[in-house]
């Protein structure tokens, strides 16, 4: 239906054929669920089990690594290595596979918090059914706690107060009424209805149910957020740009060889067999596996942290991002209300939730203190008999600032009890309640303070009442306090010997002061918000909430500085996103921090255009408004005990804790995982390009062959895997969160990288080719002990070369990479599974290995270090990283 909300309550029951005292029938539901269906928003179905397997598979190098397995086998009928290639495929394909599994079942986990249950009436009789099956017509009954299963129209309403923060991003609860309103009336101020998703806060309520599913709030927005094409992740970006580089790399290798080899009258096959070989030395057959070993770590390290990972690629997103969009009330603050400012005539108490109860020891003979604090636990609704307290949070706010002076409000409401209450209403905008004291009976009274000063012809002054005669200064001073964003509620009392008639219980108050409410920050947001600051990752605020209000926290948790100007906040009114924003506003919007008041579509373009300006955008988000920009940002992160589902079903991660404070550990995981990635590309592709380039200048100058295929393999799948799974189990540097992130289209290879790769990969084939030049023509050796001499100096070289790869900036002798004993371990597994293949007889044959003697052994010793001395040498003069 269309627009209830500019409809009589009568309009609405009339076109959906119900009955407000009865409900709908069982058989206009079942008729009703045919024609508007279930009560549910289609979630993203999971991936399939057999399109988790398919994806792995998705790779370049995988798909390199089948064709050469064919080939092999094909060419060569050579089965032993056609396995071993296999193999590299199947352990990288099964990593993948467990580790994305893993992360689906986590959020299996978490859907099943989002179902509830609903009550309404229906064939004349209160039923609690299953919210997938309420329909248009059906008559809900909501009270305190509920959450709301369906938009609906509210018939009659109790001090109905609704929390709409995960649709409106509004953080106080809005109170609710049954008028009629305006046809353009816009979605927040739409106070005659009820919507799918919030909760209810205060009060009761009867609806009626007019849409349902897809047709909500929550379904459109939801909608609106699964059109959304999600963005790659840099990683995958990056990884891919990799990818069709060594697939060009190897194209080149093999096209080189055969041309070479046709040019030589070579045999065909020879040719064919030499170029897979190539081809298989050229591809850094570690790669996918130690890059999915790494993430896969990253991403259990963090689950134990509370850190949900859904997709692996996105733990090296976390590392890229510069930008984080967040939303205010619950993220950065508490979503909890707390006194922070009391104004009396002629005293003012503030910061009162940052302080202890010492601080009020020299005014505690203040009358006007004694009298609000009466107030406070005797005009409020709270329900103090429950395990945990009940009611709205402005109420909760004020039994809790009494209770942090050690005063028991239970005592108070014992001793004082209530004789006639004046509930809130929107139009009088108060409530007030008449006890029976000691001295008679005294009125209590809270409300907004233009409600309550009008009804107040005196103020309590030096103990005593005396004429109010400054209420404009008053006033004044209560917009002060709205100014700094803080919700002000006004206080007044009068005292009877005798009962009052009810209509005389409002008249001649005297007014006692205000009080001003703050959701407040997080106590260690302000710290993590620092540490952002410090690792050149920029905070932003996007909330529905006041623009004084967002002011005030970002101030508070360091965002903004106090003298912020005007230009680091913008309110979504003066976002034209309806035609192309233009440059100044461009700018503007990129310099801001702050912005107040934005719609869902908003947040949407606002991370668009952070994108589209090569940004790595992360979006907080724990409420249906966020559900599209957390699908288009490049990390959605949402929260998993007080998000929605559906804010977790388009997240990339879920905080199981709720903790803003979460996300610094797996930025600084990111970051120290792309770092470690770079090592140990830089590490596979030098090592390879020695192989490469010393097979080939081995042929070319017509000495013995270094390498033969399957030592190829053995060194990818030993001496090169180990070191470089190693290199990915590091801490990462101790500067790694006060360094820059790195550009969102920066490659994985820069051109320093690739200059590294080279000098690092032709120290080593200097030394490969060297000791094979030294073995045949000075020693005259056989092929046999050339070839094993070289086979063991590459073996070697290569696991040294893993020191090559610290930063130049560190010293050789104290860096990260010295320090982390997987490297060690990784060097003294590879030495002996080396050595140890000598005594297996099958894989020694295989593999070519003869025996060598002692000054064999040395000359080894002594080339394979001279590759480490002289890339070290160019390390040192800055031709390197």
């Amino acid at each position: 239906m269309s627009e209830p909300f500019s409809l009589s309550i009568k309009s609405v029951v009339d076109r959906l054929n119900s009955n407000t005292n009865s409900g709908i029938t069982e058989s206009k539901v079942k008729e009703r669920i045919k024609e508007y269906g279930k009560n549910e928003i289609a979630a993203k179905l999971p991936k399939k089990t057999i399109k988790i397997l398919i994806d792995q598979c998705n790779d370049p190098i995988i798909l390199i690594l089948l064709v050469a397995a064919g080939l092999t086998f094909v060419f060569n009928d050579d089965l032993p290595e056609t396995i071993a290639i296999i193999t590299v495929v199947l352990i990288t394909v099964i990593i993948g596979f467990i580790m994305e599994l893993q992360g689906i079942r986590s959020l299996e986990a978490l859907r099943q918090m989002g179902f509830t249950e609903s009550t309404v009436l229906r064939n004349g009789k209160i039923k609690t059914v299953k919210s997938s099956v309420l329909v248009p017509g059906d008559i809900l009954l909501m009270e305190v706690g509920d959450v709301v299963s369906a938009d609906a129209r509210l018939i009659t309403v109790e001090n109905l107060a609704i929390k709409e923060a995960s649709l409106t991003g509004e953080s106080r609860a809005i109170y609710k009424h049954v008028n009629v309103l305006p046809r353009a009336t816009i979605l927040s101020d739409r106070k005659n209805m009820v919507f799918k998703g919030t909760t209810v806060e205060q009060g009761s309520a009867k609806a009626i149910v007019v849409a349902t599913g897809k047709n909500t709030q929550l379904g459109k927005i939801q909608e609106m957020g699964s059109t959304i094409e999600e963005e790659r992740t840099p990683l995958e970006k990056k990884i891919s740009a990799l990818s069709k580089r060594l697939i060009y790399l190897t194209l080149f290798f093999a096209i080189l060889i055969i041309f070479t080899g046709y040019l030589r009258d070579l045999d065909m096959r020879l040719i064919i067999e030499t170029a897979v070989a190539l081809a298989v030395a050229a591809i850094p057959e570690g790669l996918p596996v130690i890059a999915t070993m790494a993430l896969a770590r990253g991403m259990m390290k963090l689950s134990k942290r509370n850190v949900i990972i859904k997709k692996m690629e996105a733990v090296e997103t976390l590392g890229a991002t510069n930008i984080i969009c967040t939303d205010k009330t619950g993220t950065l603050t508490e979503d909890k209300m707390q006194v922070h400012t009391l104004i009396f005539e002629g005293e003012v108490l503030s910061e009162i939730h940052n302080k202890d109860n010492v601080y009020f020891e020299n005014i505690e003979k203040s009358k006007a203190l004694n009298v609000i604090i009466m107030n406070s636990v005797l005009c409020n609704n709270t329900i103090l008999n429950a395990k945990d307290m009940k009611g709205d949070s402005v109420e909760l706010a004020l039994i809790q600032f009494v209770k942090k002076l050690h005063i028991n409000p239970k005592e108070i409401k014992e001793n004082n009890p209530e004789e006639l209450e004046i509930p809130f209403n929107t139009s009088s905008k108060l409530m007030a309640t008449l006890n029976v004291t000691e001295k008679g009976f005294t009125v209590y009274v809270k409300g907004a303070f233009e409600s309550v000063i009008n009804l107040c012809n005196t103020i309590l002054k030096d103990n005593k009442s005396q004429v109010f005669k400054n209420k404009k200064e008053w006033t004044n001073r209560v917009n002060n306090l709205a100014s700094q964003g803080l919700r002000v509620l006004a206080f007044a009392y009068k005292e009877l010997d005798e009962k009052p008639e009810k209509n005389k219980v409002l008249s001649q108050l005297t007014f006692i002061g205000v009080i001003g409410f703050l959701d407040p920050a997080r106590e260690d947001v302000k710290a993590t918000i620092k540490v952002y600051k410090e690792a050149g990752i920029k905070v932003v605020m996007m909330t529905g909430d006041h623009l004084r209000t967002a002011k005030k926290i970002a101030q508070e948790i360091g965002l903004l500085p106090q003298n912020s100007v005007s230009s680091s906040i913008l309110h979504g009114q003066d976002l034209q996103f309806e035609t192309e924003p233009n440059p100044t506003m461009v700018t503007n919007i990129l310099n801001a921090s702050v912005f107040a008041r934005v719609t869902p579509e908003q947040k949407l373009k606002l991370v668009s255009l952070y994108q589209v300006n090569d940004n790595v955008v992360g979006m907080f988000g724990d409420g249906i408004n966020d559900i599209p920009a957390l699908h288009k940002a490049d990390i959605g992160i949402a929260m998993g005990i007080r998000g929605t589902q559906a804010a977790r079903e388009a997240a990339d991660v879920i905080l199981k804790n709720d903790k803003f404070t979460a996300m610094e550990l797996a930025i600084k995981q990111g970051r120290a995982i792309f770092d470690h990635i770079r090592q140990f590309v830089v590490y596979l592709l030098s090592c390879n390009l020695a192989e490469v380039v010393s097979v080939g200048l081995a042929a070319l100058l017509a000495l013995p062959a270094p390498l033969l295929p399957l030592q190829i393999l053995f060194l990818n799948l030993i001496t090169d895997i180990f070191p470089a799974l190693a290199l990915g189990m590091g801490k990462g540097e101790v500067d790694i969160m006060k360094r820059p992130p790195g550009k969102a289209n920066e490659p994985i290879m820069s051109a320093k990288r690739w200059k590294s790769t080279i000098i690092f990969g032709l120290c080593i084939t200097t030394a490969v080719i060297g000791i094979t030049a030294y073995a045949h023509f000075v020693l005259q050796l056989t092929s046999k002990i050339i070839n094993n001499m070289a086979f063991y100096t590459l073996v070697l070289a290569q696991l040294l070369n893993v020191f090559n790869m610290a930063e130049s900036r560190v010293s050789f002798f104290n860096n990260e990479i010295l320090k982390n004993p997987w490297i060690w371990s990784s060097i003294v597994i590879s030495l002996l599974i080396t050595v140890g293949i000598y005594y297996i007889p099958p894989v020694s044959n295989a593999l070519f290995l003869t025996n060598l003697s002692t000054e064999q052994i040395g000359w080894v010793i002594v080339f394979a270090f001279g590759s480490l001395v002289l890339s070290q040498i160019f390390k040192r003069l800055g031709f390197t990283f």
